[in-house]
């Protein structure tokens, strides 16, 4: 819901329902004006005083409800659209013969107002019904279809009807985003969820399985139901499936993904993480560490999150790579970027092999890895030869990370 509430507040109807507002105010003092100049001119002029007073008290009283659609009710539109037929009528009443052929009514442009408000609120019919309204007073009170009348009245239905029309689309285009935003919401989701269950789950099924199929006996069929659930879960992963729901943080490897803030974060649970302190635990027997003198300050859903892809990472040396292999931990905090590199000394990757794991639903490197640094805004490097080993080059920009963490501030 929070990107369709982004959608409205960014909705192309607000500067038009503005606009609107505008319009009325100087379309009123436009009438107020004519009528000031123009004074000694009518029949009986008091009418017209009377009408131009009652039009600026209905304007200006009425301005609120022009701000929106919800505001701007049917029995306002209604009522609205009264006060500019009953101006146009009583111009016959005010006004001499000769000038009523020629001149202007008492609202004068004002009365398009009225019609563009039926346009904004109900698009393109709401409007041609309106403005066929208006170009019916407007022949009762002239008595004569004049060119001039007749120029006039097309321009209001055509000008009325076409943003009328531009209003609708603009609605569907709205519903459209909106509903974009939240399949991308619920796809992050999904990733997300993907991610956790691939560094918990299948990780221990693939372990059980292993181990099911090393001993023997009972063990090896728990170990292959233990394999058949994993191909089940991969494929639920894989084919994007799963449900949009919330894992609880513990469900993840704890030296993967650390939980509970009370660790590293400010005293008030809201303060930066030392990124250094969450890779501390990796480095051991086959892992070595190197990291800066002084802090490397992040945010402590995005250290979480990059200390995650440093686990992945890792788990897939020792799943890839050998027991024996060896594995370095390279933490650099640039002025732009903070970077953290994993080499190992293992057989590399053989090309294809990441495309064809990602078809078996095995997305260790795709979600884990690549799928968190996409969300923290940056990005995931792999590079491996044959034969030389492989280097993942974690990157993430430190503005991506402050823009993350004020969207965060605001919600």
């Amino acid at each position: 819901m929070a990107g369709r509430e982004r959608v409205l507040r960014m909705s192309v109807e607000l500067p038009l329902w503005r606009a609107l507002a505008g319009y009325r105010v100087l379309t009123m003092l436009y009438a107020l004006g004519l009528c000031v100049t123009t004074y000694d001119q009518f029949t009986r002029p008091w009418i017209a005083i009377g009408y131009d007073a009652v039009l600026a008290v209905w304007t200006l009283a009425t301005l609120p409800r022009v701000r929106g659609a919800a505001s701007c009710t049917k029995g306002f539109l209604a009522a609205d659209l009264t006060i500019a037929l009953a101006g146009v009528l009583l111009t016959a009443f005010a006004d001499s013969h000769q000038r009523i052929a020629g001149g202007p009514t008492l609202p004068t442009i004002w009365t398009g107002g009225a019609v563009l408000a039926f346009a904004v609120k109900g698009g393109w019919r709401w409007a041609a019904v309106a403005s066929t309204v208006v170009a019916a007073a407007n022949l009762v009170e002239r008595g004569q279809l004049a060119r001039d009348t007749l120029h006039s009245l097309i321009l209001v239905w055509v000008a009325s009807i076409g943003i009328g029309y531009v209003v609708e689309v603009a609605r569907v285009s709205e519903r459209t985003l909106a509903r974009a935003l939240e399949i991308q919401a619920a796809t992050r989701e999904r990733e997300r969820l993907a991610r956790d269950i691939h560094d918990s789950v299948l990780q221990v099924l693939a372990m059980v399985k292993r181990r099911g199929t090393a001993l023997g006996g009972e063990a090896a069929e728990l170990g292959r139901l233990a394999g058949e659930q994993e191909v089940a879960l991969r494929t639920l992963v894989a084919g994007g499936l799963l449900p949009v729901a919330r894992i609880a943080e513990d469900t993840a490897v704890p030296v993967v993904e650390p939980t509970g803030p009370a660790d590293h974060e400010g005293p008030d649970g809201t303060g930066p993480v030392d990124l250094r302190t969450l890779l501390a635990p990796f480095a051991r027997d086959g892992v070595s560490l190197a990291e800066p003198g002084a802090p490397v300050p992040l945010p402590p859903a995005a250290a979480r999150e990059l200390a995650a892809a440093v686990g992945a990472a890792l788990d897939n040396v020792r799943r890839h790579a050998g027991a024996d292999a060896r594995a370095w931990i390279l933490v650099e905090d640039e002025p732009a970027d903070i970077l953290v590199t994993v080499r190992d000394d293992g057989p590399g990757i053989p090309e294809g092999r990441l495309a064809e794991a990602e078809g078996e639903g095995r997305l260790g490197v795709a979600q884990s890895i690549r799928g968190r640094l996409r969300d923290l805004g940056g990005s995931a490097e792999l590079i491996s030869v044959p034969g030389q080993g492989t280097e993942v080059e974690l990157k993430v920009p430190k503005g991506a990370l402050a823009a993350r963490g004020k969207k965060a501030e605001r919600r």
